[in-house]
């Protein structure tokens, strides 16, 4: 079996969740399942730029990036986050690998928009690198900076970086572990599935606005481009990775149609 887990929210602020998570990605990875991580780092960027004077502007869910706030990305995402979560893995007994998107182009983007300036959406992935280090019982952790090849690089959101990543490596599961729930429909109650339909709906109704819009964003490519199960679904939860991986209910989980 194939599974993308990708990591965001507050789940990596805290040493605690980060080591857990490491534990229990690590008893799947040990279970001889092909795992490839894929880590934002949002609330840490938003926290350094915030201690250097820098606002950070956001456009749908997505960071408006600057040269300045590009620089920044290179060091929070692909220097401090990537090295503790390769340090957490690590301390488990887990042969992990610290990546970016720029490494052997695993993930290959072009600017996304002018307005959001150093944003770029990924146009096409090369899984040769991921086939490489999980053939041979490495762990992947893949942060959410990608080039071209031209040498620019580029910010990219991390949902849409594990979609496009899940997509190329043909993963039979993309989980999302999140600091939320699940996705809530306009009564603010959890919706247990949703369709492409349903996703979309809460999107031009203005129910999933911000981060949640863009996770909503990319998990519709991801099942329009063939990913079979996706669920979004709290990281917090102690044993949420096993239980995700035995298919038991958990969060919201997103299918093509009913």
């Amino acid at each position: 079996m194939r599974v993308l887990i990708k990591i965001g929210g507050t789940l990596l602020d805290q040493p605690e969740s980060q080591n857990r998570l490491a534990a229990e990605i690590g008893q799947i990875v040990r279970s001889d399942v092909r795992a490839v991580v894929v880590h934002g780092g949002g609330k840490q960027m938003t926290r350094f730029l915030a201690e250097r004077g820098v606002e950070s502007r956001f456009i749908n869910g997505l960071r408006v990036t600057t040269a300045e706030i590009l620089d920044a990305v290179l060091k929070v995402f692909c220097g401090t986050v990537n090295h503790e979560l390769v340090a957490a893995f690590s301390a488990e007994g887990v042969r992990a690998v610290g990546l970016s998107g720029m490494d052997g182009f695993l993930a290959e983007a072009e600017q996304l928009s002018p307005e959001l300036g150093f944003v770029g959406k990924v146009i096409r992935s090369d899984p040769a690198l991921f086939e490489l280090l999980t053939g041979q019982g490495y762990l992947p952790i893949m942060a959410c900076v990608a080039g071209d090849r031209g040498g620019h690089y580029y910010n990219v959101n991390a949902d849409q970086m594990a979609v496009a990543c899940a997509a190329s490596f043909r993963a039979d599961k993309l989980l999302f572990l999140t600091d939320v729930d699940g996705v809530r429909d306009a009564n603010g109650q959890i919706c247990p599935t949703l369709t492409v339909a349903q996703c979309e709906e809460l999107i031009t109704t203005g129910v999933a606005i911000g981060g949640m819009r863009a996770k909503l964003d990319a998990a519709v490519t991801a099942l329009k481009q063939g990913v079979s199960e996706i669920v979004i679904a709290p990281g917090a939860l102690p044993g949420i990775v096993g239980q995700l991986m035995a298919g038991k209910p958990c969060g919201t989980r997103l299918v093509s149609c009913q």
